[in-house]
């Protein structure tokens, strides 16, 4: 599994590092489902951010103007309609199986993590392009797949045209 070291060598330090777990806890009540904790790890260290002037990562703290909670539960209510549900490998949603909307980019494309079907399963990323019907689930946890995108794979994202200096993050106004 990718660490929090790995990433922050890449990206460069974390000036957020948020400690509070009251905002996560009030955001997976809400939800009945607890993110995984590499997610959580990267977006307390980070904050909202823009990613490589491409990905829009959030943090659930509700004082910020771009917060995790406002972004799911808008995209959840617009891929739960029947016209975009069908661009989707499964439901949108906080239930096993479903699809939790965490991460937008630029350049077109919705960042899904996957509700584990059993507590004991992994979590998973799907990326969908939005501008196509077209989706990928990739068999790794976020942390391994923001390491796949910063090191310039293609996870969908591609980020080599928009970061040829390396991978660096603005926070989000």
């Amino acid at each position: 599994m990718a660490t929090l070291a790995q990433l922050t060598a890449l990206l460069g330090e974390p000036r957020f590092n948020w400690s509070d777990p009251a905002p996560w806890t009030a955001l997976e009540t809400e939800l009945g489902v607890e993110f995984p904790s590499d997610f959580r790890e990267f977006t307390d260290a980070y904050g909202s951010i823009e990613v490589n002037s491409q990905l829009y990562l959030m943090h659930p703290a509700p004082h910020l103007l771009h917060d995790l909670g406002s972004f799911i539960s808008k995209d959840l209510e617009l891929w739960r309609d029947e016209d975009m549900a069908e661009y989707l490998p499964g439901p949108a949603g906080p239930h096993p199986g479903g699809l939790l909307p965490v991460a937008t980019a630029t350049t077109g494309e919705a960042v899904f993590l996957q509700v584990p079907e059993a507590p004991s399963s992994p979590w998973r990323v799907v990326v969908q392009e939005f501008d196509s019907p077209s989706w990928t689930r990739y068999e790794m946890t976020f942390g391994e797949w923001l390491l796949a995108y910063l090191k310039g794979r293609d996870v969908t994202l591609c980020s080599r045209d928009r970061a040829p200096d390396g991978p660096s993050y603005a926070f989000l106004p």
